[in-house]
């Protein structure tokens, strides 16, 4: 097992309820008090109903916003204190590739320009360097020199997808955020960038956080998986173990509303995931997951459960599992 190449400690991220433009009347708990790891040349995962933090937790992580409390670790670096200048030099080795790549990329600026941008501003290369430099990583991601002049609504989606990587990857990072890679595309895109992330992975040593509401590709793609429940982790396991051995109620629910080919697969009973999500600005008492949970016994009304490792590299906050 790798290192932990990026700690999360208690990480928490609120944004305020203003009335009257000024007055705050209360905070959207987005991230509240997440611990995580991603190892390095490992790809953790992070799976969650819409509305549960993901992006947020992501975004936080890579300062992209700034948290409320709690502290990130980057290579044994706390990077939460880092000032302009030093957050400047992370940006090389922190990258994002965001879930829609035709509003993540610039309208007004072709292939070329989008990708140079970091080289010029980084690297200081000009003129031909630049150039060689952009039909090298065009090549890396699966497009063509010719793509090197295009503008985004000239290219697919899946193509405007590459072109996002191929940026992310232009300074030679050692983590990548994913935010929802794929969600946007068809079914055959995605198996394609899902395919060219793993490529990408083996030959530059890269660690992805790969954030998505879609188990079977989260299953797919990572090695551990934590699953987020308004603001909170509430599992975190291997993913190999998540089929068989998930034991939150919310994970277990997840994993029932995944369609599976009924021929040659052992039917077992279905959890419907009943309700709604709560709303983050008033979460529930006790356990958040409560009020939608079929096993809710009287402590998970009025106490949090605590993230317990119940196995080896398996941690479940659920009073009953535990």
């Amino acid at each position: 097992m790798g290192r932990a190449l990026v700690e999360v400690r208690n990480l928490k991220k609120y944004f305020p309820v203003r009335k009257w433009l000024f007055r705050v009347v209360g905070y959207v708990k987005a991230v509240d008090g997440v611990d995580l790891d991603v190892r390095v040349k490992s790809t953790h995962g992070l799976i969650g109903e819409s509305g549960c933090g993901k992006t947020t937790l992501g975004r936080t992580i890579v300062r992209l916003m700034e948290p409320t409390d709690g502290k990130v670790f980057f290579d044994g670096v706390e990077i939460t204190t880092l000032d302009k200048k030093e957050l400047r030099e992370l940006r090389k080795n922190m990258r994002i590739v965001f879930q829609d790549p035709f509003s993540s990329l610039d309208p007004r600026m072709c292939v070329r320009d989008q990708i140079a941008e970091g080289i010029r501003t980084h690297i200081r290369a000009s003129g031909e360097e630049i150039d060689e430099e952009v039909i090298r990583l065009l090549n890396l991601v699966g497009l063509k020199e010719e793509h090197m002049w295009r503008y985004p609504h000239e290219l697919s989606g899946g193509q405007n997808q590459r072109v996002a990587i191929a940026r992310a990857i232009t300074l030679n990072p050692k983590f990548v955020v994913l935010d929802e890679p794929t969600s946007a595309l068809d079914v055959s895109v995605q198996a394609q960038i899902l395919e060219l992330l793993k490529d990408l992975q083996d030959k530059f040593n890269l660690s992805y956080l790969f954030i998505s509401h879609d188990l079977s590709v989260v299953g797919h793609i990572s090695d551990d998986i934590s699953v987020m429940y308004v603001g909170n982790i509430v599992e975190v396991i291997d993913a190999e173990r998540i089929w068989e051995g998930a034991l939150h109620p919310y994970t277990r629910c997840l994993l029932s509303a995944v369609p599976i080919a009924e021929l040659d697969v052992k039917k077992e009973k279905k959890m419907e995931l009943k309700g709604e999500v709560p709303s983050p600005v008033n979460p529930p008492p006790g356990c958040r997951f409560h009020p939608r949970c079929p096993y809710v016994i009287d402590v998970c009304k009025t106490r949090k459960p605590e993230l317990v490792e119940v196995e080896h590299k398996h941690f479940v906050a659920c009073h009953k599992a535990v």
